[in-house]
Formats: structure tokens, sequence, C-alpha cells
């Protein structure tokens, strides 16, 4: 309408309503529209960026989307993420974003306390540096006047609120994340170690900035710092959505190293349940590897020498997940050995009675397991299977499954029972037993899990075929490599196999 300023002024001392979210600015001559656009922009961009963090389930995925997504935000090319932990519990991680192995090591030569991400890590002060020079590319400040949230370079940036207000009534300018550090002129700063200056001449950046990865809860996680290729700094506004970035980027973080502590526990749980090493029977060679899952399951192999030159073999998988089903597969399995021990000729009286030992003392769980009674010499076995997938036997001549009888996991019916079935094994031939984990894993339907499983088995190269451990690397490659992605469960089951081949 004629005579209306559309620029109105927003009023002196506006004070910020939301946390975090910046207050209406005081400039005059900038319309109100394009500055609420702005600020919709970069909630849309925190938004997109933060989302696609969440979508990360490890913490290698997680540090290298944050460096790609704090490159963005603070317009740098080439960056590194230090993981390390305050508790000194690990796990460590070093990741670069453009940077090489090499470029990386060569970072690490700098003494520690005189790099940007150093001093975050252990807590050093930034040290004796020169006044603060004028702001560059803030466009809330001219080239000519000193802008009030700029540190000093190195120095950790300003560690008060998001927004600084002016004494006056200035315009709300956004302020460096809390206990940022930058170094806007990585080669002119006379204070800056000889040794730094060198590295960042041979690598060509001449510039950081250099955010902390922490928590209130957890302490410092670790440091992210970008690297620019020529003299620069981000502005306000690159700041203050970096410190908003990185405050999620640490919770999930968090979550992460947590979930990673869990799996690294239940892992070593498992390695000291299964056992430590195979036998070596005559006529036979033995191979075994155990996959273990993200919530850690009861899957578990044996292979034990019997009076007489036999050999017992089993595989099995104990219903539930964690702590508690670990703990029965340990108990379960022990159990089996004993058994074996006094009646491993049978394997059906095996199996029934370790079906009773479950029902008696673990009446809510339910196992799966498949005992198989080797004689290497005359190349010959007895199995039997309780609920079990039935093993494959690989050789020159043939790639085929055992005709095993359908029978229930134990601790399922009022009583197990299944009769026994007698396989003879060719020179040269290799038999594979395996968990259902593994066909669980590929996902889709369970005929095209064992197609799939067939087809590794069939396609394994003939100079591997004499090695059984070659032979389950090769299967376990193929066919964890082809998920079917739109039906499989994920990776939280376990996976095992153990192959014999006979000679």
């Amino acid at each position: 309408m004629a005579g209306i300023d559309p620029t109105v002024p927003a009023p002196a001392h506006t004070a910020t309503p939301v946390p975090g979210i910046p207050a209406a600015a005081s400039e005059t001559g900038t319309p109100i529209q394009d500055r609420l656009a702005g600020w919709v922009s970069d909630l849309t961009t925190l938004h997109e960026l933060t989302e696609r963090l969440a979508r990360t389930g490890t913490l290698d995925e997680a540090l290298r989307e944050l460096l790609n997504a704090g490159a963005s935000l603070v317009g740098a090319r080439r960056g590194m993420a230090v993981l390390e932990p305050a508790d000194g519990h690990g796990p460590t991680a070093t990741i670069g974003l453009g940077l090489a192995h090499a470029d990386l090591g060569t970072i690490e030569t700098v003494p520690r306390s005189a790099t940007s991400y150093g001093r975050l890590l252990d807590g050093l002060p930034g040290g004796p540096l020169p006044e603060p020079r004028p702001s560059v590319a803030d466009d809330r400040t001219s080239p000519d006047r000193p802008s009030p949230d700029r540190p000093s370079p190195g120095r950790p940036a300003h560690d008060g609120p998001l927004y600084d207000h002016g004494a006056e009534g200035a315009a709300d300018t956004p302020t460096a994340a809390p206990g940022a550090v930058a170094v806007p002129d990585l080669l002119g700063d006379e204070h800056l170690d000889p040794r730094h200056r060198e590295v960042a001449a041979r690598l060509g950046f001449a510039a950081s900035y250099a955010v902390p990865l922490t928590t209130q809860g957890d302490g410092r996680l670790g440091a992210a710092v970008w690297l620019y290729d020529e003299p620069a700094e981000p502005d306000g506004r690159r700041r203050h959505l970096v410190g908003l970035y990185g405050r999620y980027a640490s919770a999930h973080l968090a979550r992460l190293l947590e979930l990673e502590r869990g799996r690294a526990e239940i892992a070593t749980l498992t390695e000291e349940l299964l056992p430590t090493r195979l036998p070596r029977v005559p006529g036979v060679r033995l191979a075994a590897r155990q996959v273990a899952g993200a919530l850690g399951g009861g899957d578990w192999y044996d292979a034990l020498p019997l009076p007489e030159g036999a050999l017992g073999l089993a595989v099995g998988s104990v219903s539930g997940t964690g702590p508690g089903a670990l703990a029965a597969m340990g108990r379960l399995r022990a159990s089996l050995r004993a058994y074996a021990v006094m009646e491993g000729e049978d394997p059906v009286a095996v199996l029934s009675d370790l079906e009773l030992l479950l029902r008696l003392t673990e009446p809510a769980r339910s196992a799966t397991a498949l005992f198989a009674y080797a004689e290497p010499v005359r190349r010959r076995m007895v199995l039997a299977g309780a609920g079990h997938a039935p093993p494959l036997v690989v050789g020159e001549r043939r790639t085929e499954y055992v005709e095993t009888s359908l029978s229930a996991p134990l601790n399922m019916l009022a009583c197990w029972e299944a009769p026994s079935v007698d396989l003879d094994v060719e020179p040269g031939e290799t038999v594979l037993l395996y968990t259902d984990g593994l066909l669980r894993r590929m996902g889709g339907s369970v005929d095209r899990a064992f197609t799939r499983l067939h087809t590794a088995a069939a396609s394994v190269p003939k100079a591997d075929r004499g090695d059984p451990g070659a032979i389950v690397d090769h299967v376990l490659r193929l066919v964890l490599g082809t998920r079917d992605d739109d039906a499989a469960p994920g990776d939280d089951e376990d996976v095992v196999m153990l192959a014999a081949r006979f000679e």
C-alpha cells in the first residue's frame, strides 16, 4: 500500500523466545520475510542432515556422515573426526574426509597440544595468541568492524549463549559452538607450532575450524575439525548451525558408542564359550567360523575326539538373545559334550538326553541342535537333528543337502524323537554344518535361502576345495553379501558354520 515502508525494524532489546532459535533481527532495511525465509531454510537443512545421521547404524558411518554434513555447514572441503571417549574405555577411531590414510598420519606427527582438536580432546587452553582481527564472511558485520563473537586465531570460540545481544540493542548475532576453536590463518599465525605450519603447507590447508563432540551425561566423546584450502573461517550463521548439528551428532554418537561396547562384550563372552581350537583327528580336517549378531545370540558349534578314532560334530542354537541366551548356550554345549562321550555312537540318544536336561533346567527355553558321530577312517557319519537345517555335502561330483527327517526343536513337544541318518562321504568331500541364523540373515523365503547357499557352495573354486577354511570363507562371503534387503531382519542373528573335509 502506498506510503508504507515494506521493511519494519524490530524493537530494541528483543529477547530470544525459544533457546536455540534466533530472535528477530534489528537491522533496518532488511525485509522480515527474507529473514524468516533464511531461518526456515536453516531449520530445513538441519532437519535433512540430522535425518541422514539418524539412519547410520555404526560409529564409522556416523563419523563419516558427521564430517560430510559439517563440511557443507562450515563451507570446508576436508576434515577429520577423532573418536576418543574421555573414560578411556574405547573404542577409538580417526576418520578423514578428503584426506588419505597417509595424510592423517602426517597430521598426527604434529604435537597434540598444538592442534585444535588435540586441545579440545585434552581440555587444554588456547594459549597466548594475537588480538582478534576483524570478522570475515559474516553478512551482519561489515569488513571494517570487529565482530563481538569472533575469537582470537587459534583460541576457543565464545562459550556463551548461542546468540549475543548487543548492549545497544544491536542485532542478535550467532556465536560459535561452545568450545569451538577457529584458526583462520594457519600459515600466517606466528604463535602456531612450526611443525603445524609445516604440515599445513605440505598438505595444502590454510585454516581450520574444530568443534568438540560432547554430551552432558557421557562427557567428551571426541572432536571434529574441518580444513580450508585458503585462509577463512565460518561466519556466525554457519558456526551456529554446526553447533546445533554437533549437539545432535554427539548424542547420536553416544548411543552408538554404548551399543558398540555392548556388542564387543557379547562377542568376547561368545568367544570364551566356544572352542578355542579344533581337534586334530586322522582322516579329517576341520574349520569353523562364527559371525556374532548385533544382540548376541546362542548359536554354537563343537568338535570333540571320541574313542577309537571317532569324532563328534555338533552345531546348535538356543532361543533368545543377550547374556541369558549365551549362558544357556554354554550349559547346553558342555552337557552335550558329556553325553557324546557316554553314548556318541547313538546321536538320537545324545539329543534325547539333551532335551531332557533342557526341559528340567530351562523349561521356558527351546533349542535346535544337530549332532553327528563321524568315523573318518571309514568316511562314515551317523547324524540326528532336532529342528535343525540339513548339512550340505560339497565335493567334485556333487553338491547336495543331506536328507534328514523332519523333527521339532528340543523342548517344543511333550517328547522329542527323530530317527538318525547314515551318510557315506567320498574322499575329498566336505560336510558343512551351519545354524539357522545363516538362513535368516539372507532374508527372503527359506527355499530361496537354501538355493543361495547351495549355489555358493557349488561355486567354490577347485583350488580352494582342499581347504575347509577356504570353503567356509567362500560360502559365507557370497551368502552374507547377497541378502534380500526387502525381507532381511538385519544383522541380529548369529551365524555358525562348521566344515569337515574327509581325506
